[in-house]
């Protein structure tokens, strides 16, 4: 864990909100010789197609062209039962 002072935090804020988003790092944050603040990275998130995107690949190739058109064959289905939440 890096210790930096609440003044150097305040002039390099966004290189360091960047080190910890990006690199990992944590921030153990010290004004008067007091530790005031631990900043450390928020949960990692992933998107839909980045969570997917090794099965893809993962699958043997009659499997995964299974998927891709079973996946794709219910598409006018799913459009087709959508309602709208607001109508009466």
């Amino acid at each position: 864990m890096r210790t930096v002072t609440a003044t150097d935090l305040s002039r390099n804020f966004s290189a360091m909100l960047d080190a910890v988003q990006f690199r990992g790092e944590q921030l153990q944050v010290v004004r008067n010789n007091h530790v005031v603040a631990h900043i450390v990275p928020g949960p990692a998130s992933m998107t839909a197609e980045q969570a997917f995107g090794d099965l893809y690949g993962a699958l043997p190739q009659d499997a995964a062209a299974d998927w891709l058109t079973d996946s794709r064959s219910g598409e006018m289905e799913l459009i087709n039962e959508l309602r709208d939440p607001w109508a009466t």
